[in-house]
């Protein structure tokens, strides 16, 4: 079809401004157009609107096609395209016209007070929970959460511990943060 002779003729003929070519055109080539527009799944007005836009886009089209025999091609890629296009528009228009859900939104978009006000109640659980600590976990957690954290051989040197113990008592001080009941408080806030 691609070196078909008889489109050729016809595309020559329409651009000359035969509209009996033209007719032939559509003729022939709108089960093309309307293939595409049913691999969209667009039917109705939608279809209509695809097809018009592309005989329109073919007539504007029409006297700078270079290669006639490619025309069906180009028709195909054409409709693709306007598909394409009003898919985009209609998703579009489907995100403006959705309602805003309030129970969508999330802290991130609460109003600045009721954001300092969470914060500063979650400060206030968390250092009731560290305040509950032993002595040497507290003195430890506070070393290795400084900026930059100390490592584990210069904790060890404050503190005067080996530097193997570190890990272990980090980690049990950090469970038994986890069990205070204050801590409990603080996740029970974030939920």
């Amino acid at each position: 079809m691609r070196d078909d002779p008889a489109v050729v003729a016809l595309v020559d003929r329409a651009r000359s401004g035969d509209q009996d070519a033209w007719n032939d055109l559509v003729d022939r080539y709108a089960p093309l157009v309307w293939s595409v527009c049913r691999r969209f799944r667009l039917a109705g007005a939608d279809a209509d609107d695809v097809g018009q836009s592309v005989w329109l886009r073919l007539v504007e089209h029409l006297p700078r096609l270079r290669e006639p025999a490619a025309l069906p091609g180009w028709l195909a890629t054409t409709t693709r395209r306007e598909c394409l296009r009003l898919a985009r528009a209609k998703q579009r228009k489907e995100r403006i016209e959705q309602p805003l859900d309030t129970h969508m939104i999330t802290g991130e978009h609460d109003a600045p007070a009721e954001r300092d006000l969470i914060e500063a109640e979650r400060n206030m659980l968390l250092r009731a929970a560290f305040g509950q600590l032993p002595e040497h976990c507290r003195r430890l957690l506070t070393l290795l959460m400084q900026d930059p954290p100390l490592s584990y051989a210069e904790a060890s040197a404050r503190l005067g511990t080996s530097i193997g113990s570190i890990g272990p008592t980090r980690a049990r001080c950090l469970r038994r943060l986890r069990d205070c009941p204050a801590f409990a408080a603080l996740a029970d806030a974030d939920t």
